[in-house]
């Protein structure tokens, strides 16, 4: 259903650019417009988890007890196992960035593995895994 809502809204946007650029510049506007909106949207698509991941400066987890513990929740949920990134900040924090499943990954910052007990950033990475499965943040995007 989301990717139904997906297809839906970007259509609308896609629609909104075009009206907007016929309505500065007729039919070229409206050929730039969209355009515009395509080379957005495929932006979005294809690059959006490496955007975000490079502004944090996030660093990928590929073993130990963080990693073990998305593997086992990934597998429970019938996911593949993300790819799973840490940023170096205090503040508790943590979000999936998703185009499919099988291109997702979940980051978290080094706060919330501080201040959290073993269960509950259990909580936490079932809950990204949860976005992921739903394709939240590509609705987001």
């Amino acid at each position: 259903m989301n990717l139904i809502k997906t297809g839906i809204l970007l259509a609308a946007l896609i629609a909104l650019f075009g009206w907007v650029g016929w309505s500065l510049g007729g039919q070229a506007g409206m050929l730039f417009a969209l355009a515009v909106a395509a080379m957005m949207n495929i932006g979005s698509y294809w690059f959006s988890d490496k955007i975000v991941l490079k502004m944090y400066n996030a660093q990928p987890v590929d073993h130990g007890r963080l990693h073990a513990m998305t593997a086992e929740l990934a597998a429970r949920a019938g996911l593949p196992m993300p790819r799973l990134f840490v940023i170096d900040n205090p503040q508790p924090n943590a979000f999936a960035t998703v185009r499919d499943p099988q291109n997702a990954a979940i980051a978290v910052n080094t706060g919330l593995v501080d201040l959290l007990t073993q269960r509950e950033l259990r909580g936490v990475i079932a809950h990204e895994l949860a976005h992921i499965k739903n394709r939240d943040t590509l609705v987001m995007t």
